[in-house]
């Protein structure tokens, strides 16, 4: 068996006046859900979403079936919330993260905040953007290096708070002693390049430190969004023989 380490880190930026990014670090599951800028109330949104996936941490042993529900309550807070107060009608979030489903890690994505995997001095991006941006990459109409700057990469196709629900992404693999994920939005991304990320997580092993310098230069090298971090590491219980 292992155990989970983890080490969070937020910050409003250089620009923004409101941090409209929410995360949770429980037990057995970790999440960043960034408000939509663009949307009526991201701030309460994301704030929203991450309070109702918190209750999965309480579940005797999570599943990915209990994440997917756990989802779908989450996209119906956001709809009634809409409905009970007009103010707010059009609230969204992404929501991504990471949680234990037994020996399993199972790593799900609603929107374009992400999940990447760090092991053996590599750093690998494990979900998918849900965005208008990458579609286009996807099909084959845009080069990659040219969507990391185009003017609609954070439009995004999939979040919380829509009818019908998202279809969220889950995958389950294996958890390995050693390795970290990070979970982030895209303020992170928009302003560090993967080598950057993967040079700080060489650099800090600790994951709260990891986190902090994450965040830190993310803000130094612009700050243009919120910029959110979870930093995981995965350790062998020492409890286990």
């Amino acid at each position: 068996m292992t155990v989970v380490r983890a080490g969070a880190a937020t910050d409003v930026g250089r620009l923004r006046t409101e941090n409209q990014d929410s995360f949770f670090a429980g037990r057995q599951l970790w999440l960043v859900a960034d408000g939509m800028g663009g949307q009526a109330a991201g701030g309460l949104a994301s704030r929203l979403a991450a309070a109702e996936l918190a209750g999965l941490d309480e579940e005797p042993q999570l599943s990915d079936r209990a994440i997917e529900l756990g989802l779908q309550r989450a996209n119906q807070r956001l709809l009634d919330e809409g409905r009970s107060h007009l103010e707010h009608w059009g609230l969204g979030t992404t929501a991504t993260g990471v949680a234990r489903t037994g020996r399993q890690l199972a790593i799900f994505n609603v929107g374009d905040s992400r999940v990447y995997r760090f092991a053996d001095g590599k750093l690998v991006q494990l979900t998918t953007d849900h965005s208008a941006v990458q579609e286009a990459v996807d099909a084959g109409l845009l080069d990659p290096v040219s969507a990391l700057h185009h003017p609609r990469r954070n439009i995004v196709t999939r979040s919380l708070g829509t009818r019908p629900p998202p279809v969220p992404d889950i995958w389950l693999r294996a958890a390995r002693a050693g390795e970290r994920y990070l979970i982030c939005s895209d303020g992170l991304t928009n302003e560090l390049s993967d080598a950057e990320i993967a040079a700080v997580l060489r650099a800090q092993p600790e994951p709260q430190a990891a986190a902090d310098q994450l965040v830190a230069a993310a803000v130094d090298a612009g700050g243009r969004d919120n910029v959110t971090v979870l930093v995981l590491l995965i350790e062998a219980d020492p409890g286990q023989h």
